[in-house]
């Protein structure tokens, strides 16, 4: 039964054009970007994929996150507002099956738009490089994560369309939540690092302080992950001077997406329909 709610899931984003959409903007912006990108020359080499994922990474914090919240904001609340939840659950299906089904449907729409785009521009840039493929682990991880990082923003937008009784007012605080993470929280965080005279805010403080972010902790990633990305960014070393590891990012943004699912899962349990 979980995976008939994926595929259905599946199945409405094909209708909506959704998968279509995604991976015509996924794809065209990755292509522009890597192919408006050079490499440059210094004592690691740097291959044109490592600057391509600099700028897709760039790219992903901001198109991702809203990509998965305007697939997930009404997932609930849609449901309950057109009357199709006490149908569905009508059937012989859990709540937790409805929210997981839901949420693995939801993952292989963005799987898809992600593999599609993003691997179609890895594609063309592997055939127009001299390069060929190398830096092909660094683009190839920087996908996996922007996965992950997509999975994080859905079961976000999952814990708004639960808290919510209108589809509006989940709309409006999907894109709410985009800004804070996409743009006021590194406002705030540099502003303060700026108002900062005394250096109360250390190395390790603003580390951490970034990590509350899933947007700075995939960018950070994905910056410091692979030797060649690093040094064409110029963070070579700060990651590990600051103590994050890979192991560490990795498992910060997995905990971005259980928290709020799982929150979701129970706050679903105990709704009365």
């Amino acid at each position: 039964m979980l995976w008939n709610l994926a595929l259905k899931e599946l199945r409405d984003g094909l209708r909506n054009r959704w998968i279509a959409a995604a991976i015509i903007v996924l794809g065209t912006l990755a292509l522009a970007l890597s192919l408006l990108g050079s490499a440059p020359t210094g004592s690691v080499k740097v291959s044109a994929l490592d600057i391509s994922v600099i700028s897709l990474a760039s790219l992903s914090v901001y198109l991702i996150p809203l990509i998965a919240l305007m697939l997930s904001f009404d997932a609930l609340v849609g449901e309950f507002e057109r009357g199709t939840m006490m149908l569905l659950l009508t059937y012989p299906v859990t709540r937790w099956q409805v929210i997981m089904g839901k949420f693995l449907g939801h993952v292989l729409i963005l799987f898809i738009a992600i593999f599609a785009g993003y691997g179609g521009a890895l594609l063309i840039m592997s055939l127009l490089s001299e390069g060929g493929m190398d830096g092909w682990q660094a683009y190839a991880a920087m996908m996996a994560s922007s996965m992950l990082l997509g999975a994080v923003f859905i079961a976000l937008g999952y814990l708004v369309s639960v808290l919510v009784k209108e589809r509006a007012t989940a709309a409006g605080t999907a894109i709410g939540l985009w800004l804070v993470f996409v743009v006021l929280y590194d406002l705030i965080l540099f502003g303060a690092l700026l108002a900062d005279e005394s250096q109360v805010i250390g190395q390790q403080l603003f580390s951490m302080l970034m990590l509350v972010s899933p947007t700075d902790t995939y960018r950070i990633l994905n910056l410091s992950m692979f030797d060649g990305v690093s040094q064409a960014a110029g963070i070579a070393g700060v990651a590990s001077a600051a103590g994050m590891s890979s192991a560490l990012l990795l498992g910060v943004m997995i905990l971005w997406m259980i928290l709020p699912l799982s929150i979701t899962l129970y706050l679903f349990q105990r709704r009365e329909l």
